[in-house]
């Protein structure tokens, strides 16, 4: 026999026995819960939804409703199309385009690894080697995080040799350890493949279908609207969730007219206003743009004149006037407002180019009738923001009143590999938009049942039947009870479900071709023939 294959020999009896000592770690512990198991046996858990969570329910989804068909009517006569794109992308996407020391991406966000794009061999001798291969070869996604997962594969698998080569014969806490080891390298190679995020925000997200999909090859600018819930790891409060909701849209392309910032703004304020929201209130500014003379001189003179008044800065504004000084600009510290009402502002430090954008974009406002006002404090802190930007307030949320917030990014498509493209975009708080309905009492009425269809007698069933897709193909709510009520108790369920009427069919009614139509806000009822029904229906409901 060569010396390779006594090697080869000699490495598989080790693993033999690494075997062994696996199959005995594991009837050890499957004994082990079993005597758990025998003790304590739980009652049967009554499941809840989980923290931060919650159903929406009839009757509130009405509302919820109501307010995406004004999105969807709304945005349509501005030229917006509607977008879906996934709950879930690689998290490197978002820790690009909301960068990777904020709070989101840092502590937030809900990450997995989607599955491995290699195989794994079926004997675990092997292990090691494959995935060191693989990962030279670039077959294992390129990432910090993989990188150090094939690492720790490799230490853990040197650990069970040294655990195999010490012990000639192995005892039973040899096997709790290499059952240790079994588990940490189970789970080193489980987080092997690429990490995805179920989204914080959508706008990354649309970016990315319009590199993906050459939109920029379309008519630009082009024109999106998005809705749907989004994922953030947060402390709940009032309207803020774990999973909450967002309604956006977002204008990519073409160039950065004040005009389209001007009609983006009037379009999420004429939504507003379908929906009657009282008391909104419109901030605008502008951040400038990343060119020497502009926004980063005022960051300059900002760390310069922060720095004169450290010492009466909390911590967090202290740490934020070296890494991002215009994040000082949003404490909400009692005891820095007046510190920070001193503070030089960006609008008196703009370039002339930015200058007169912002100038016209609020003559642009001014031409299409938005009442705004001024707040030199609101910034974005991102490098790819620029020019202008805005917040809209809403009543009945207590300190966290913003119910909307929108800028152009012009550097948002470039920085996640697209071209250079110019974008401005919002997104809306749908869950903070409807506590302010409700707390402004804009809520819609609820709309019960059209028709309710109190049948009575076999023969009275089929023509139920009839009657009730007739007056749903008719565009009605019909309520077809599934089995046969006494006329009172048929009448109080009508009543209960809000019904407008209840359409009575007995042996009477069929025998005469007849509907009795009875009106329950007033108790009349009338005969009618089938056409004379549906006109009827239609002449009082426009339907």
């Amino acid at each position: 026999m060569s010396a390779q294959d006594q090697e080869k020999a000699a490495k598989r009896a080790q693993w033999e026995e690494i075997n062994r000592a696996k199959a005995l770690a594991k009837q050890l512990q499957k004994v082990a819960a079993t005597q758990v198991a025998s003790v304590t046996a739980p009652p049967r858990k009554q499941f809840q939804t989980v923290t931060g969570t919650r159903d929406l329910l009839p009757p509130d989804t009405s509302l919820w409703k109501h307010v995406e068909q004004t999105a969807h009517e709304v945005f349509g006569t501005f030229g917006f199309g509607e977008i879906r794109v996934p709950v879930f992308e690689e998290t490197e996407l978002f820790a690009r385009s909301i960068g990777d020391e904020t709070d989101v991406v840092s502590k937030e966000m809900y990450s997995f690894i989607e599955g491995r794009t290699f195989d794994l061999p079926s004997d675990l001798v092997e292990l090691d080697g494959t995935i060191t291969a693989a990962w030279e070869r670039g077959e294992i996604a390129r990432s910090a995080s993989n990188e150090h997962q094939v690492r720790r594969i490799h230490e853990i698998y040197q650990e069970i040799l040294q655990v195999v080569k010490t012990r000639p014969k192995l005892v039973d806490e040899d096997c709790k350890v290499l059952w240790r080891l079994f588990n940490a390298l189970n789970r080193a190679v489980g987080r092997i493949g690429t990490e995805v995020s179920l989204r914080p925000e959508a706008t990354a997200s649309v970016c990315r279908a319009y590199i993906e999909h050459n939109l920029n090859q379309l008519p630009q600018p082009v024109k999106l609207y998005y809705m749907g819930p989004m994922f953030r790891r947060e402390r709940p409060q009032k309207g803020r969730y774990r999973q909450f909701y967002q309604i956006g849209a977002e204008v990519l392309g073409g160039g950065d007219a004040p005009a389209i910032d001007a009609e983006v703004i009037e379009m999420v304020m004429t939504f507003f206003d379908k929906l009657k929201l009282p008391g909104l209130e419109l901030d605008i500014n502008s951040i400038g743009h990343n060119a020497p003379t502009c926004r980063p001189k005022y960051v300059e003179l900002l760390r310069d004149e922060l720095r004169k008044v450290k010492d009466q800065l909390g911590p967090d504004s202290q740490r934020r006037m070296e890494s991002n000084p215009l994040r000082v600009l949003d404490s909400k510290l009692e005891s820095e407002q007046a510190i920070i009402a001193k503070l030089p502002h960006i609008a008196d430090h703009l370039c002339d180019a930015c200058a007169t954008h912002y100038a016209d974009v609020k003559n642009q406002l001014q031409l299409r009738g938005v009442i705004y006002r001024e707040n030199w404090r609101l910034v974005r802190g991102l490098d790819y923001y620029m020019r202008t930007t805005f917040e809209i307030i809403a009543k009945g949320l207590g300190s966290q009143n913003a119910v909307c917030g929108g800028g152009r990014y012009d550097g948002l498509v470039e920085l996640l590999g697209g071209p250079p493209t110019k974008g401005i975009g919002f997104a809306i708080g749908e869950d903070r938009l409807i506590l302010s309905l409700e707390d402004a009492d804009k809520v819609p009425a609820q709309q019960g049942r059209d028709v309710y269809i109190a049948w009575m007698g076999e023969r009275a069933y089929a023509a139920a039947v009839r009657a009730a897709k007739l007056l749903r193909d008719a565009g009605c709510s019909v309520e077809l009870p599934p089995t046969e009520l006494k006329f009172g108790k048929a009448l109080e369920r009508a009543s209960k479900l809000d019904s407008r009427y209840a359409l009575i069919l007995g042996d009477n009614e069929v025998s005469e071709g007849m509907f009795t139509l009875k009106t329950l806000a007033d108790g009349t009822q009338e005969k009618f023939t089938e056409p004379d029904l549906l006109e009827f229906l239609r002449a009082r409901h426009h339907l």
